[in-house]
């Protein structure tokens, strides 16, 4: 991809996050998601791409979100997106810590096309690189790589989600002597931590949206680390009532239609085909990845992560924004 693309995609994750932090702390997590949607929307539009949405926040029937095979751009290289307009729409709305907005863009044919559904992540940095296996047990996953960066169990870093569904598996590492950080939500920054020199996780491991596990392969892939994923239906996630049920088997109909089989392990590779990828993400609030948005009066401060996956660059943009100077139509959703 061009190189100048890589700016155009942190414009847009820098205006999807400004959108975002209009709604912080209001208690209004689809108003939040929406206006970071909108955002998202605009500019990408006015990037000079023919893109598609192979990995949004749902499918054709639930716009005006960014859905499955939207088409985006004024016209140009064609690229395959990959959104999560606010990966952590309740952190934003209750003012948690932790919240971005997120994108990665990859050529034709780069993204795994899965159901906006459950995904089991298992994610490691370039120090563990070839040692995880999805179909062995996360305990001798854990030894092996505990093995391959030299470390005791006891020194291991896991960073997982702090939800019910976890709870076992939470005290099952804690029983072998591995640290656990269990935190609300925000897998893809979780992820990527895996790969931060500066930082102390090892591991990420938990069950996640697919979209947030796609997008983190692909920046994992440009970091060099290494991940294996597995599309789970919702049945075999929270268990078998009937609501989950019905829309557990809905989610094993779709992935039919798509030609992606769940509860078989993915690769990395399977999930981002290329390294010829651009990641861009801007904090929304403060967190271990990035700085949230900061904002006096209508000047506004962003920090951007930008990586272009084939060179292996990565930048950390900050900007200052003088929000009444934005496009108009981007102007009155983030004023």
């Amino acid at each position: 991809m061009k190189r100048d693309l890589a700016m155009a995609f942190s414009r847009v994750t820098e205006g999807a996050a400004l959108a975002g932090y209009k709604w912080l702390g209001r208690g209004d997590k689809n108003a939040a998601d929406g206006a970071a949607v909108e955002a998202m929307r605009i500019l990408l539009n006015q990037t000079e791409i023919d893109g598609q949405v192979v990995i949004g926040e749902g499918e054709i029937d639930d716009a005006p979100m960014l859905y499955i095979g939207e088409t985006v751009g004024m016209g140009g290289e064609e690229v395959d997106i990959a959104v999560d307009p606010i990966e952590g729409t309740r952190m934003t709305a209750m003012g948690q810590s932790n919240a971005l907005a997120v994108l990665a863009a990859g050529e034709k044919g780069s993204f795994l096309k899965a159901p906006d559904m459950y995904m089991e992540k298992l994610v490691v940095g370039p120090g563990a690189k070839g040692c995880i296996d999805l179909n062995k047990p996360l305990k001798q996953n854990l030894e092996n790589i505990a093995k391959a960066l030299n470390k005791t169990l006891d020194t291991l870093v896991v960073i997982t989600l702090a939800k019910p569904r976890h709870d076992e598996v939470i005290a099952q590492i804690q029983a072998m002597g591995v640290r656990v950080f269990a935190i609300p939500d925000g897998d893809v920054a979780a992820s990527i931590l895996t790969c931060m020199p500066e930082s102390e996780v090892d591991v990420m491991y938990g069950i996640g949206g697919a979209p947030e596990g796609v997008i983190s392969a692909a920046v994992i892939r440009s970091l060099d680390g290494d991940m294996h994923g597995r599309l789970l239906p919702r049945h075999h996630v929270k268990g078998d009532s009937e609501e989950n049920r019905i829309h557990g088997a809905d989610e094993l109909n779709r992935c039919k239609k798509m030609g992606v089989e769940a509860n078989r392990v993915l690769t990395m590779e399977e999930m981002a085909k290329s390294d010829n990828v651009i990641f861009s993400a801007t904090g929304i609030t403060k967190g271990d990845l990035l700085d949230g948005v900061t904002r006096q009066g209508h000047i506004a401060t962003t920090e951007t992560l930008l990586i272009r996956g084939r060179c292996q660059t990565i930048r950390r943009i900050k900007s200052t924004h003088y929000l009444e100077r934005k496009d108009p139509q981007v102007r009155e959703l983030v004023l």
